[in-house]
């Protein structure tokens, strides 16, 4: 027999049980949908974008299982025909929605209790804010319970990170209801309950490091990617200044703190509000995302900048990132703009686009968008976990049902290759 032929036949049995494989594990996999989300297991790594309807809260288990929350939003009670219900319902607030969430996933620890807070910004949907429903905490201090200081009641924290610490007055003093309350609750844990407080420190690969067996995940990296215009170069961990030295002030949202979670192959970028879209005539300085988008390079999931308002997931962004799925945290109609929807969708501006997972369509605006439109979309909303298989290599992305507390799941999309 040839050599050719030899190999040509080779081939083709590779073909045929790669073929077989991929049958059964396609079967398997789809048979998951309708029962509960199996339980995090050493060597993997879970995302869970949890979906109250009232804000952000971002949910992580690494690899060796530390933990991580990015953001707790309570945008306040449910008013406005524009903004989302609460899910599971408004029988309670956001605050304590999540830490049950979370805590049916920390089964494995001894206490249910979290690693690492990050705040990406002084926002109400990120933060939480003082409402005529919030009380008073029961820990001691003069606070309200409403999204991050709602969450810690519940779930503590070991340390909690922002961009403002400790002197919250970048580029000017921060005011307003919620950031006084959340500065009062600082202040509180700080000296009281040993809390460690810290600043967001761009370039740092450390702030947010392994914490139970770091040894055995070299290939694991939290990289704090931007804060208050100071973007990290991509080379160790050196840093630029995007914004103008007498910087007076600045919309909230282009101070964000954002980062990349990397396993092996799979990175992962949450930015909370940055964004790019810039009106004719705005100085180009303000287009945080490009300079994100360049020193990110390509990764595998962005949850979408800004809920992918009007604002933000700009072209240039999509390019320099070119993600193969994107996350929309939805809370507002507004979260689900059309021209924004078309570039995340263009296969054009990204060709490694496989799917679009908002943990929301709401009814006004799938009646604005049209069903060709939502069409471009995938899943019909929840929970959207991102399970990365141990190593890093491949992952899949699950959507829990958000209308009960039973981790069941609805569908599944996956397994994709990292790139």
């Amino acid at each position: 027999m040839s050599g050719i032929l030899k190999n040509e036949m080779d081939m083709h049995r590779l073909i045929f049980f790669f073929a077989i494989f991929l049958f059964f594990f396609v079967k398997l996999f789809s048979q998951e949908t309708g029962t509960v989300l199996p339980q995090w297991k050493q060597g993997e790594m879970e995302i869970h974008h949890v979906h109250t309807g009232r804000g952000e809260a971002v949910f992580c288990i690494f690899p060796d299982g530390t933990t991580m929350v990015i953001d707790a939003g309570d945008s306040g009670p449910h008013s406005d025909p524009r903004t989302t219900p609460g899910f599971p319902d408004d029988s309670r607030q956001p605050g304590e929605w999540i830490a049950r969430y979370i805590s049916k996933r920390l089964d494995f620890r001894n206490e249910v209790k979290l690693d690492y807070f990050l705040l990406t910004h002084f926002h109400g949907d990120h933060l939480g804010g003082v409402y005529t429903n919030s009380v008073k905490t029961k820990k001691g201090g003069d606070y309200f319970l409403s999204g991050v200081t709602e969450l810690y009641e519940h779930v503590p924290f070991s340390k909690i990170v922002d961009r403002g610490w400790p002197t919250y007055s970048y580029p000017s003093r921060l005011k307003g209801k919620a950031i006084e309350n959340y500065l009062k609750f600082i202040e509180w844990h700080h000296g009281k309950s040993g809390t460690v407080i810290e600043g967001f420190v761009p370039g740092s690969k450390s702030q947010f490091a392994l914490l139970k067996e770091p040894e055995r995940y070299p290939d694991f990296e939290v990289r704090n990617i931007i804060a208050n215009g100071i973007i990290w170069t991509g080379e160790g961990e050196n840093t630029r200044n995007l914004f103008p030295l007498d910087l007076k002030n600045v919309h909230e949202n282009k101070l964000c703190a954002g980062v990349r979670i990397s396993y092996g192959a799979f990175d992962y970028f949450n930015g909370g509000d940055i964004n790019g879209r810039l009106p004719i005539n705005l100085e180009k300085w303000l287009d945080v995302e490009t300079p994100v988008g360049e020193v990110l390079g390509t990764i595998e999931v962005c949850e979408a900048n800004h809920h992918s308002w009007i604002d933000a997931m700009s072209e240039s962004f999509l390019q320099h990132i070119q993600p193969q799925n994107i996350i929309i945290q939805v809370s507002h109609v507004s979260h689900l703009n059309l021209s924004v929807l078309q570039s995340m969708a263009n296969k054009s501006i990204n060709p490694n686009l496989k799917h679009i997972i908002p943990t929301n369509i709401p009814e006004l605006s799938r009646a604005y968008l049209g069903e060709d439109q939502v069409r471009k979309m995938s899943g019909e909303g929840g929970h959207v976990v991102i399970k990365v298989n141990p190593g890093g290599d491949t992952y899949s992305i699950i959507l829990l049902d958000s209308n009960n507390e039973s981790m069941r799941i609805k569908s599944a999309y996956g397994p994709f290759q990292c790139r």
